[in-house]
C-alpha cells in the first residue's frame, strides 16, 4: 500500500471516545463575554429587527411628522398669533411628547419575545443576566434619536430656529434620550408582567396620554386652574419639556435639567430592579 493511501486511511479512521474526550477537554474555551459587549449584541439584534421589519419605523417617522404639522397649524394662530411663532415653543415639547410615547414599544417587544419563547433560550446562555433588557433599550435609543432628528428637520423646514445652535439642540436631544431610556424600564416591567402585547399597549396609553397632555408642552400652565397647575408644574414631562426647550433656546435651565436627570435616576432605580426580578422569575 502506498504512503498516500495509508495517510488517507488514517484520516478516515474513526476516533475513539477517549481521544475525542481528551480533545474537547484540551481545547481552551473562549472567554465569557462582558456585560457591555453582550448588551451591545442584543442592541444590534433590536436594530436588525427594524431592518427586517421596516414598518417599525413608522412610529418614529410618519407619526412625528404628522404631530408637528397638525398641532402647529391647528393651534398656532389661536395660541401664539401665527404658526411660525408657535412652533418655536411647540417643537421641543412635541419632540418630548412623541419620543416619550414611543417608549411603550419596548414593553411590546419584550412581551412578544416572551410569547415566542425567545427568552427561554436567553436564560440558558452564559451571559450577564440584564443584557437582553439593556439591549432592547439600547436598540430603542436609536429609534428615539431618529424620531428626534425627523421632527427637528420638519421643524426647521416649517420655520423653527433654535437660538442654542447645534450644541443646544444636541444637548436637548441627549437629555431626552437619557430620560426616555430610564422611562422605558416601566414598559419592560409591564411587558414581563402582562399576558399580551395588547394589554401592554392599553396600559401604556392609559398612562402616557394624561401624563404627556397634562404638561406645558402645548400651553403655559398659568392659564390652567390652580389644582391642575399643581400637578402640571411637578410633572416629570413638564420638567423635561422645559429643559429641552431651554437648551434649544440657548439657555442653561439648571433646575429643570436637574429635575429631569433626577426623575430618570429615580425611574431607573425603582423599575430596573423590579424588571430584573420579574425576568428572573418568568
Amino acid at each position: 500500500m502506498s504512503t498516500a493511501t495509508t495517510t488517507e486511511a488514517a484520516e478516515l479512521a474513526p476516533v475513539s471516545t477517549e481521544s475525542l474526550a481528551e480533545l474537547l477537554i484540551a481545547t481552551e474555551r473562549p472567554p465569557r463575554p462582558g456585560p457591555w459587549s453582550t448588551s451591545l449584541a442584543f442592541g444590534w439584534r433590536a436594530v436588525l429587527k427594524i431592518k427586517h421589519v421596516p414598518e417599525q419605523l413608522f412610529d418614529v417617522t410618519a407619526f412625528p411628522i404628522m404631530m408637528v404639522v397638525m398641532y402647529t397649524y391647528l393651534f398656532g394662530g389661536a395660541l401664539a398669533g401665527s404658526p411660525s411663532a408657535y412652533i418655536q415653543q411647540l417643537l421641543p415639547g412635541i419632540m418630548v411628547m412623541s419620543v416619550v410615547m414611543i417608549t411603550m414599544y419596548t414593553g411590546v417587544a419584550v412581551n412578544t419575545d416572551i410569547e415566542k419563547g425567545v427568552f427561554d433560550r436567553f436564560r440558558t446562555l452564559p451571559i450577564w443576566r440584564p443584557a437582553p433588557m439593556v439591549g432592547y433599550l439600547l436598540g430603542d435609543a436609536l429609534r428615539y434619536a431618529i424620531a428626534s432628528l425627523v421632527m427637528l428637520s420638519v421643524g426647521l423646514i416649517m420655520g423653527f430656529r433654535p437660538d442654542g445652535g447645534a450644541t443646544g439642540v444636541l444637548a436637548g436631544i441627549a437629555l431626552l434620550i437619557v430620560f426616555s431610556f430610564a422611562f422605558s424600564w416601566i414598559w419592560t416591567m409591564f411587558g414581563l408582567l402582562l399576558r399580551s402585547e395588547k394589554s401592554v399597549m392599553g396600559v401604556s396609553m392609559m398612562v402616557l396620554f394624561p401624563l404627556t397632555f397634562l404638561s406645558n408642552i402645548f400651553v403655559d400652565p398659568v392659564t390652567m386652574p390652580g389644582w391642575l397647575q399643581a400637578f402640571v408644574n411637578n410633572s416629570p414631562i413638564t420638567h423635561l419639556a422645559s429643559a429641552v426647550r431651554g437648551l434649544m433656546a440657548g439657555d442653561w435651565p439648571a433646575t429643570e435639567i436637574a429635575w429631569s436627570l433626577g426623575w430618570a435616576g429615580l425611574l431607573l432605580a425603582v423599575f430596573g430592579p423590579i424588571t430584573m426580578r420579574l425576568y428572573a422569575r418568568k
